[in-house]
């Protein structure tokens, strides 16, 4: 299930907009290009598309310099009630094994970016994290590791103060230049770098325990709940859509190639291909749409020269950006920032 295909609430935005604004950065630097409002945010009916999101965790990270870690100590602010009712949903199980299959039916009600398995290994229980299908692999690392420690948080919070993690392994190599006591942990566990897997590890025993809030009652009216909301909340979206979505979440300078963009799109070339021509459009032509759109947005900042706003389009050099305004819009970028004569 590609939980991108999906609309989400505000909740989680909001908690990473208060975790930005604790360390004083500037709400309209840390929302540009969000197109959404910290006003918007704190609405309860807002939806907002996963791009939109990717945006915000974008110049959260670029704003406080890719600090190793973070998606840690994010992750540990999502707690049960972050999820609204289907939090409550978890809770109210009959037992951790239930909460933990309800949680992963209904997977893009967490706002998980990354995929989550469950197995069976021996005596442990163990989470199992794919990474996110994010072009911008500093994103993409944090959103796992934001991930990793939601997925902790709440298992916690359900099972009880007793929980604990008996593994915690990554796949990444370990953070360059840390001190031992600076080595992000995971309820007290440090991670296992290089390891075959990005997982979570726990003694299965704790999944057969009662839990004190059981509710059938109030599980099957959040089921119920749940299955509809999620089914408003599939964004029917076109895929020319869907692709810019995507570009807009690349950062600043990165362009994607088609094949790159079947991949975030989780389809092959020749598909992708395909139902762009079904409707209408190409490849090329959204991408040619989406940067001129922002040439226009960059344009009128005159703070930017043109050789940086052509960097952050991910031309090569001024002379390709200015030839491919030219042909989208038939003035040069210099004239066109000029304005009219007279």
């Amino acid at each position: 299930m590609n939980v991108q295909a999906f609309t989400r609430g505000p909740s989680s935005a909001l908690l990473l907009v208060n975790f930005a604004l604790e360390r004083g950065l500037s709400p309209t630097r840390l929302l540009a290009g969000c197109a959404v409002s910290l006003e918007v945010l704190q609405d309860p009916n807002t939806l907002l598309l996963a791009a939109q999101e990717l945006r915000l965790v974008s110049n959260l990270l670029q704003l406080l310099g890719h600090p190793p870690g973070l998606g840690y100590e994010v992750g540990a602010r999502y707690h049960f009630s972050t999820y609204g009712l289907f939090g409550y949903g978890l809770i109210s199980s009959a037992t951790p094994a239930d909460a933990l299959n309800l949680a992963l039916r209904f997977l893009p009600l967490t706002y998980a970016f990354a995929s989550i398995d469950y197995r069976l290994e021996r005596d442990l229980g163990v989470l199992t994290f794919g990474a996110p299908p994010v072009a911008d692999p500093q994103v993409a690392g944090f959103l796992l590791e934001r991930d990793m420690a939601a997925a902790a948080v709440l298992m916690k919070e359900i099972v009880g103060e007793d929980f604990s993690l008996a593994r915690l392994t990554r796949r990444a190599a370990p953070p360059a230049d840390r001190a031992a006591s600076d080595v992000p942990r995971v309820l007290g566990r440090v991670p296992e770098y290089r390891a075959a897997l990005d997982s979570l590890a726990f003694d299965r025993r704790f999944l057969d325990r009662a839990l004190p809030q059981a509710n059938p009652l109030t599980v099957a009216m959040c089921e119920q709940l749940c299955r509809q909301l999620l089914e408003r909340r599939q964004a029917h979206q076109s895929t020319a859509a869907l692709v810019r979505q995507h570009l807009e979440a690349l950062p600043a300078g990165r362009v994607a190639d088609l094949p790159d963009m079947a991949r975030l799109a989780r389809t092959s070339v020749r598909t992708l291909k395909r139902r762009l021509q079904e409707e209408g459009t190409s490849y090329r032509q959204v991408l040619a749409e989406q940067r001129g759109a922002r040439a226009l947005e960059l344009l009128g900042n005159r703070a930017l020269s043109l050789t940086r706003i052509a960097e952050e389009l991910g031309f090569s050099d001024l002379s390709s950006f200015s030839q491919s305004f030219k042909r989208w819009f038939g003035v040069a970028p210099s004239a066109y920032r000029r304005g009219p004569p007279g």
